[in-house]
């Protein structure tokens, strides 16, 4: 087996329909990237696979859908619009500009830089002469703070506009919502609330492919609960995060825990999940404990009420949040490096196969007419069946050796393929992508067979 570097890796999601450059035929806008037919199937199956684990199958736990644009005192309380911003330094030499944290983490090959303050950055860098990604030399400005969050107005008139921003994260609109749910779902603490949706940050450095871009899709998880109770969840939300990457299919020994050693100012402990990717450890999930913090501010900012009336003992409080947020993108370029390989067969000759699990695969089975002059008619007849209940695909073109290997390139578990034995006795020949067995089933035993085998 070999592994696909992250060049290739943006090369095969293009020529197979995932992840598109943004804005292409123009030439592209940087750090945005278009999901295509495939890429778009599979961030939809990762989605139905969070909700089913975090929402249908979680007593006490809601999911709701808030807008991206919000009043902008929100982001006020938050303590977004004060201090929401990245340490960045330009290179006098070649005019390109850095994260001084980052340029520090990848000098030392660690996250010092995340636990220093701004005259520390400067001084290490100078005193180290940490040098410049792009030409290698050390010479650069001070640091200067660049604001994260996107601006734009609200209103018709020149005079009438007024600031609001894209949403950085999605967790505000939880928060904004305790009240509302918890009183529409009677809900008793502690409980939950998830969110799926887009956030947007003014990135200056971003990379990686969709690591890091201006655009982003987040799987948010908050959590209620009583202040003492707290802790006991930060670490089960830890572990039920990571159980979850490995139901995805990402192997244990490519994921770790990794503990803030400087902490968000709202935060009483926080950990990330990594993945190893090609360009190295890089964070896929964060769970926080962000105590009264959320919850206080907003009701400080907005004058209402935020207090949680016990059922049970009548006392009032503000609730404990703790907090797991899931990089979907992140999420999926992790599944495609640890599923894509290249295998070298036993004839000699060589296959690309996606090796995501069944209920991730964005196609699961494709129906092929052994000879399209004679099968061709009986082969759609079945894929229209298939299609009801999964998404199926129907190629007649090439070889059938040529049409495994299209199939294995995008991961499709099994190709269903139609012959005389299907016109005589209504039978086909089922093949598995992993093992390139074939088994013959009777086609209304087909769609029982794959539902069996695709369930999360």
């Amino acid at each position: 087996m070999k592994e696909i570097t992250m060049e290739q890796m943006v090369n095969y999601a293009k020529q197979y329909g995932f992840i598109f450059q943004g804005s292409e035929i123009y030439g592209g806008l940087a750090n945005t990237w278009d999901y295509g037919p495939l890429g778009a199937r599979l961030k939809n199956n990762v989605k139905d696979a969070w909700r089913k684990r975090f929402i249908q199958e979680r007593k006490n736990a809601y999911e709701m859908d808030a807008d991206i644009l919000m009043h902008p005192r929100v982001w006020e309380a938050s303590g977004h619009v004060g201090s929401f911003s990245d340490p960045l330094v330009d290179c006098k030499e070649c005019k390109t500009r850095h994260r001084a944290d980052n340029l520090i983490n990848d000098f030392t090959h660690s996250s010092k830089g995340d636990a220093m303050n701004e005259e520390e950055m400067m001084q290490f860098i100078k005193e180290n002469k940490v040098p410049c990604p792009n030409c290698g030399k050390s010479n650069f400005t001070d640091i200067r703070q660049f604001n994260l969050m996107f601006e734009t107005q609200r209103g018709v008139t020149k005079d009438s506009k007024n600031i609001v921003y894209l949403r950085p994260e999605n967790a505000q609109g939880e928060y904004v919502n305790f009240l509302n749910v918890q009183r529409s779902m009677r809900a008793k603490l502690p409980f939950s609330i998830g969110q799926i949706g887009k956030a947007f940050r003014n990135e200056i450095t971003p990379g990686n492919f969709t690591f890091r871009t201006i655009e982003f899709e987040q799987m948010e998880y908050q959590t209620f609960c009583k202040k003492g109770k707290d802790e006991k969840l930060y670490e089960y939300f830890k572990e039920y995060g990571k159980k979850f990457y490995m139901d995805l299919g990402l192997p244990e020994e490519k994921l770790r825990f990794h503990d803030h050693e400087k902490l968000a100012h709202y935060a009483k402990a926080a950990c990330d999940i990594e993945y190893q990717f090609p360009f190295g450890w890089g964070e896929i999930n964060g769970t926080h404990n962000r105590t009264d913090f959320d919850l206080s501010r907003h009701q400080e900012y907005s004058k209402v009420s935020l207090e949680y009336l016990d059922p049970d003992t009548n006392e009032k409080y503000i609730p404990y949040i703790i907090e797991s947020t899931y990089g979907l993108d992140r999420t999926v370029l992790a599944l495609l490096f640890d599923a894509y390989q290249e295998e070298e067969l036993e004839d000699h000759t060589k296959r690309e196969v996606l090796k995501l699990r069944p209920f991730l695969a964005p196609i699961k089975v494709t129906v092929l007419p052994l000879v399209k002059k004679y099968h061709k008619e009986k082969a759609l007849e079945i894929w229209e069946m298939l299609s009801k209940s999964f998404m199926t695909n129907y190629d007649e073109t090439a070889s059938i050796g040529k049409r495994y290997r299209r199939a294995d390139a995008i991961g499709t578990p099994w190709c269903i393929t139609v012959d005389d034995e299907t016109l005589n006795n209504n039978t086909v020949t089922v093949r598995d992508r992993d093992t390139m067995e074939q088994i013959t089933l009777p086609v209304d035993e087909v769609v029982e067979y794959i539902e069996k085998r695709i369930k999360f």
